[in-house]
């Protein structure tokens, strides 16, 4: 029986190792196909290259296996494989894993979860996978246990369950110390996941700079406990289903109403 086709990509760039983690756990469950970025575009969101020709090159990827590199952003990389350079296409695209948490409403940053935004945009269901790597320590990152649970509901996606159309899973996994399995929680997404701040200097020439700088929330108030951010806080693993459709549907009956209204008139 023919493999199923796993669409693999990441906003870090083909040489990641988060890259490779993930498609050697994926190798187990289906054909993967790998379309990554040259760089990292990290906070690219959902950029498309319009204004400008895309390179696509065939590469050696870190295990010696074949992979596609591109020019373009994350959402350029589904774009691509989706539109006529892969083929057959693929029943599911694996976004990941990250360098990095995305939670809350920082995923709208996000170039990880921006690839599988794309993906659903195309038909096609994804899951966007990120691990906290800023917690480590002086400890090696690993991405195994991220890897090996990615694949797991890869598989069930492929195998046995479905995902209502226009909808993904963000995925983030805490920093695990050695020894330890986390446990996984089905949530919402939270509120600031970054307290943000801004850096002030001056560079050799003595003009100004800015730098944009966040430290992750460490706790979270009751009301959030049941958030992505509740969750890595109590050190386990979230899976957040989005849906592409941002209407607040629950304002479109008062919004209704002001059609009414004498300035809610373009004339």
């Amino acid at each position: 029986m023919e493999r199923p086709t796993v669409l693999l990509t990441n906003d870090d760039g083909v040489t990641s190792l988060g890259l490779m983690a993930l498609k050697k756990a994926l190798d187990e469950v289906a054909a993967v196909e790998v379309y990554a970025p040259d760089r990292n575009w990290s906070a690219a969101s959902r950029t498309m290259t319009l204004h400008k020709p895309l390179r696509v090159d065939r590469v050696l990827l870190l295990d010696g296996s074949e992979g596609h590199m591109t020019s373009g952003t994350p959402t350029d990389c589904v774009s691509l494989a989706m539109l006529g350079l892969l083929d057959p296409l693929p029943r599911l695209v694996v976004s990941g894993i990250n360098a990095g948490l995305n939670l809350g409403q920082d995923v709208s940053y996000s170039g990880t979860v921006a690839a599988a935004m794309e993906a659903v945009r195309c038909g096609v269901p994804a899951i966007a996978v990120s691990q906290d790597v800023e917690t480590k320590g002086t400890e090696e990152i690993s991405y195994d246990i991220a890897g090996r649970f990615a694949a797991r509901l890869a598989a069930a996606l492929l195998e046995e369950v479905s995902l209502p159309k226009g909808t993904l899973l963000n995925v983030n996994v805490p920093y695990i110390p050695p020894g330890r399995m986390p446990r996984v929680r089905v949530t919402r997404l939270g509120g600031l996941a970054y307290s943000n701040y801004l850096v002030k200097g001056h560079d050799p020439q003595g003009r100004s700079y800015y730098w944009i700088a966040g430290d992750p929330q460490r706790t979270v108030p009751k009301e959030e406990e049941d958030t992505d951010i509740g969750a890595i806080v109590d050190g386990m693993i979230s899976v957040t289903p989005l849906h592409m459709d941002m209407t607040e549907h629950s304002l479109l009956s008062t919004l209704r109403e002001w059609e009414s209204r004498p300035w809610f008139d373009a004339t």
